[in-house]
């Protein structure tokens, strides 16, 4: 990690406070991420209303992060990254007193605006701060603030639930995210990139969104989308009905883990040789894991598919937002990266009503085989589309050529 000696004092400052920032909005969000699928069912949800109740959380996310997109690229990112953390701060203390499900769900949407609010601002302002050519290996750096606390913050919760209650849970949820807002007041933001209302400016949303640079990784985050809301939403009931002897939260503490570990590799060496085959890598992976899931008997069985899937995210995610940056000029980033990630929000959107209406039908087994199949398709589109033609984009997703889309500056 010695890049960040080669940066100014100030930028090393913004870094560090921004790190912590993103660790403890992590670890408040993964708190709860074993655990409220116990809390709906709880409170008399079935299978399919579990998924509903998830998935409504991308509800938020969908409505607000075009506008939120656009705010971090007109006003500031700093404003929209405490948007972001005052509400993570804010809604776990409403599923204190929620024992209803509409308002679970309504708080689920709300607190869908958290994640749309953070990582939009998040990924603009790190982008903002990088050296382009080291690019991807302080994306990668500063993107581990998502697997520590992914390894924290389950642990954590599991263990509130499971000796406390969901009461204290709530309270830690709230106050890890409250700690993150002190530390925003913190940050020096660096002044924006010139905005007008010429050229690409004017772009609307189904404009840039159907553009060729934006449309593959859009589709490509929409099928993953689907894999990562099902694994968010199921796992903890799925380990619970095959009697296996886990914490749930253990699962995505070894997924945490090895998404860690990876992060310190891939960005740097998506810097000399591309981001292609690192996003190939990372969506192989995602299918890997979820056909073992389908076959998962034994502890052991769900702790390596946890640990391949933290691979794929750890490798895929990074690779998606350096692969946005290198495509979009700074002034339009916000809206890029908003938009990109909206595939994302939508396949976990539906991941819990659809997933979990073929879980009522055939159990939760098919359903992991049916989010392997997904993410296959989505290997095969990325190694087929990711460039201007077939050739190129097989070249790019196997690391053997540049990525047709990238801009120079």
């Amino acid at each position: 990690m010695n890049i960040f000696y080669t940066l100014d004092s100030q930028l090393r400052r913004n870094l560090l406070i921004l790190f912590a920032t993103g660790l403890l909005f992590w670890s408040s969000m993964a708190s709860l991420l074993p655990t409220l699928p116990l809390y709906a069912e709880y409170i008399g949800a079935t299978k399919q209303q579990i998924g509903v109740v998830m998935g409504s959380f991308a509800i938020g996310l969908l409505i607000c992060r075009p506008y939120l997109g656009k705010m971090a690229d007109e006003k500031s990112r700093k404003l929209v990254l405490i948007i972001g953390v005052f509400v993570a701060a804010l809604a776990p203390l409403g599923y204190a007193v929620a024992t209803s499900l509409p308002l679970m769900m309504a708080l689920r949407a709300f607190h869908g605006i958290s994640i749309a609010a953070f990582t939009t601002a998040y990924s603009a302002l790190v982008t903002d701060i990088a050296p382009p050519n080291k690019r991807g290996e302080i994306i990668g750096y500063m993107s581990l603030v998502n697997p520590i606390g992914m390894a924290i913050g389950p642990a954590l919760g599991g263990y509130l639930q499971a000796e406390a209650g969901y009461i204290p849970l709530f309270l830690f949820s709230s106050l890890s995210a409250t700690l993150g807002l002190l530390c925003i007041l913190q940050i020096s933001s660096p002044p924006l990139p010139e905005y007008s209302q010429t050229g690409e400016n004017r772009d609307k949303f189904w404009q840039i969104l159907w553009s060729p640079r934006v449309r593959v990784p859009t589709i490509v985050m929409l099928l993953v989308g689907l894999a990562f809301g099902t694994l968010s939403t199921f796992v903890p009931l799925f380990i619970k009905s095959t009697k296996v002897d886990l914490n749930p939260g253990l699962f995505y503490t070894a997924a945490a883990v090895t998404s860690f570990s990876i992060r310190f590799l891939t960005g740097r060496i998506s810097d000399r040789i591309g981001r292609g085959l690192f996003v190939t890598i990372g969506i192989t992976c995602y299918s890997i894991s979820m056909f073992l899931l389908w076959q998962a008997n034994s502890a052991t069985a769900f702790l390596i598919a946890a640990a391949i899937e933290g691979i794929g995210g750890g490798t895929m995610i990074p690779m998606i937002v350096a692969m946005m940056a290198d495509r979009s000029h700074p002034q339009e980033r916000g809206r890029i990266f908003a938009l990109c990630v909206t595939g994302f929000d939508v396949g976990i959107a539906i991941a819990g009503p659809v997933l979990g209406s073929v879980a009522e039908k055939t159990g939760y087994r098919d359903m992991f085989a049916l989010a392997g199949v997904l993410t296959l398709l989505a290997t095969i589109i990325f190694l087929t589309q990711s460039s201007k033609d077939l050739q190129d984009s097989i070249r790019f997703a196997l690391g053997k050529g540049k990525d047709g889309y990238a801009l120079n500056d």
